[in-house]
């Protein structure tokens, strides 16, 4: 995914943000906080991912799906994966 390339660091930059989110959480588990805050924790990290798998989706429709010039076995190919990650994330 070369196209990715271009906006690696704000991804690489969020990535890093939920893994510290996930590591909050791991901390909180060890030092028994309440369940209120971990859940709290918990969706704060799940908001993040899905910020995340939607920027991604969002890259991977323009530059597989939408941009100028692909052929249709391209364009279908792009779409046929995307809709493969919406049903595996739907369920």
């Amino acid at each position: 995914m070369s196209h990715l390339l271009e906006i690696n660091p704000q991804l690489l930059a969020r990535v890093r943000r939920i893994g510290g989110q996930v590591n909050a959480i791991e901390r909180a588990l060890e030092s028994d906080k309440s369940c209120t805050d971990i859940l709290h924790l918990v969706a704060a990290v799940r908001g993040a991912v899905n910020g995340l798998l939607d920027e991604i989706i969002a890259e991977h429709l323009e530059a597989h799906v939408a941009r100028p010039g692909l052929s249709d076995a391209e364009r279908q190919q792009g779409a046929d994966e995307l809709l493969a990650v919406i049903r595996r994330y739907a369920k």
